[in-house]
């Protein structure tokens, strides 16, 4: 599915002088390192601030903590999505509340969430899933009309666009992984914040160290916690960050290929790519009946495949306590059954693409 090493291989002076900096100057955690992402990924998207932490799971917790969000608070998100997302609202007493998706998008369907707005909504978490930025401008008018945070799980979605403005950067704040298949991803764990807010901010950098003042250590302003990236991934990530453009595009390049190959087989659907969207491919997938039978034969051709998601998180026992029940979320249900990822990093040969593609006619002949 992925190829890290091809990668690697490619970079492999920088990334190696940047790992071989943060030993020489002893800058494990946070540090200069982390520093230089923070200031060129801030400046990649935009933003006034960039805040490196420990990974992805920790952006969003961070982020909720940072807008007060807790026990008696209900965050409407998405269930088709990695567990992290939802894990991170009920780590810090929140309740989520689910609304269904759009079904050509995979992104939180507007109509839905307006519908699930109560007394209780605190914030609305759009996940920018598989590389595709979810709607957001009807999105930001729901937020201002209630006086809700929006708070972006850009986790996928490095590079990607809404119009003219990157993912991440039109809600109060945007949360991203740096896991490290990522499109832009760390050797390790890693993840970020970006904010145009001086007071989330501000609060961000504390919560993630403890709740010390960055100014004077040991001095506690509040309870945080351990979620500081480390140097090498801030190395690591400034080395990557300036090929990330090129390399989103290579993963067009790559969605374009199979697009045009499989454009004609009925059984598929394809990735939709909305009007307002520039789409970065994190994952390209497909739809299909039958998917166990189509993973395993294309397994039998040697080409790997992936289901992300075959579970609706509200329909799974971890959130059996939120009460959902099957046909809750029926275009996030019948989604589940029917997606499979093919092959997509930047690197992938056009031959490579055309074998996949072969196979895949053949199979549905």
């Amino acid at each position: 599915m992925n190829d890290l090493r091809v990668q690697y291989e490619q970079i492999k002076p920088q990334i190696d002088a940047a790992l071989a900096g943060v030993v020489e100057n002893c800058s494990f955690i946070l540090g200069p390192q982390v520093e230089g992402f923070e200031e060129a990924f801030a400046d990649y998207n935009d933003v006034k601030h960039c805040i490196g932490v420990s990974n992805g799971t920790d952006a969003l917790k961070l982020a909720l903590r940072a807008a007060n969000i807790g026990e008696g608070d209900e965050v409407i998100t998405t269930s088709f999505t990695f567990g992290a997302t939802v894990e991170a609202i009920c780590d810090v007493g929140a309740r989520p509340v689910f609304a269904d998706i759009h079904e050509a998008y995979f992104t939180l369907d507007v109509d839905q969430v307006k519908n699930r707005i109560t007394n209780k909504t605190r914030a609305i978490i759009p996940v920018h899933i598989y590389g595709q930025v979810a709607d957001m401008e009807p999105l930001l008018a729901l937020a201002a009309e209630h006086d809700l945070k929006i708070i972006e799980d850009a986790a996928q979605a490095q590079g990607a666009r809404y119009k003219e403005y990157l993912a991440g950067s039109l809600g109060h704040m945007g949360c991203f992984s740096f896991y490290p298949g990522k499109n832009l991803g760390a050797y390790g764990d890693a993840g970020g914040l970006i904010t145009d807010d001086d007071g989330l901010a501000a609060e961000l950098r504390l919560l993630r160290n403890h709740g010390q003042d960055p100014q004077r250590k040991f001095n506690y302003r509040g309870i945080g916690y351990n979620h500081r990236m480390d140097g090498f991934q801030g190395a690591v990530l400034q080395v990557k960050l300036p090929y990330l453009d090129t390399w989103n595009k290579r993963r067009r390049r790559v969605a374009d290929r199979y697009n045009e190959g499989l454009k004609d087989v009925d059984a598929l659907i394809l990735p939709a790519e909305a009007e307002y969207a520039y789409h970065v491919y994190h994952l390209y997938v497909v739809r299909v009946s039958g998917r166990e039978e189509f993973g395993a034969e294309l397994k039998r051709e040697g080409i790997s495949t992936a289901v992300q998601y075959p579970y609706a998180l509200h329909l799974t026992d971890a959130y059996a306590h939120l009460g959902y029940k099957e046909g809750a979320l029926p275009v996030t249900e019948k989604a589940c059954q029917e997606i499979i990822s093919l092959p997509l990093y930047p690197d992938l040969l056009d031959q490579q693409v055309d074998y996949v593609v072969e196979k895949v006619r053949r199979y549905f002949r």
